[in-house]
């Protein structure tokens, strides 16, 4: 029998391999920001996801957009961002890039080191771990690929 995380995965991977699927949208500024997320949570009400996911995904998703326009483009409206994203029945998937030089994940500090508690950064990549289901960031590191699988009826 395959595990529900598994079932998640799989339908992941097969949208992965489908990018006519993909609604794609293009950003500069943070004001873009709020109508972005409006698309992904409308999308997931169509296809009823819970509240707790749709929080998740907001969540994760402002982060993963203010990120790109503050830390990829150091706020510059020349530069383009993108999110693509594909909301199904059981998973939504968010792809966020940017066209700054990246980052290492890796090298970012855990901000729930006691060394790094008061800093008044650090925490968007934990917040995107968190509360998505899986994430990913391309090897240059200026994209992150995340999914959020639909929460069981009673979680």
């Amino acid at each position: 029998m395959i595990a529900e995380g598994e079932l998640c995965q799989q339908e992941a991977e097969r949208w992965l391999d489908q990018p006519q699927a993909w609604q794609r949208h293009f950003f500069r500024r943070t004001e873009d920001v709020p109508g972005l997320l409006d698309r992904v949570l409308e999308a997931m009400l169509e296809q009823d996801y819970p509240r707790k996911d749709q929080f998740s995904v907001r969540l994760a998703l402002e982060e993963a957009l203010v990120n790109a326009i503050k830390h990829g483009h150091g706020f510059d409206p020349s530069k383009q961002a993108r999110l693509r994203f594909r909301v199904t029945a059981e998973v939504v998937l968010l792809e966020v890039e940017d066209e700054g030089a990246g980052f290492d994940p890796s090298a970012v500090p855990d901000p729930l080191a006691p060394e790094n508690l008061e800093r008044p950064s650090g925490r968007g990549l934990f917040l995107i771990r968190t509360y998505m289901t899986w994430s990913r960031f391309n090897e240059r590191g200026n994209g992150v690929l995340m999914a959020k699988c639909r929460a069981r009826r009673g979680d």
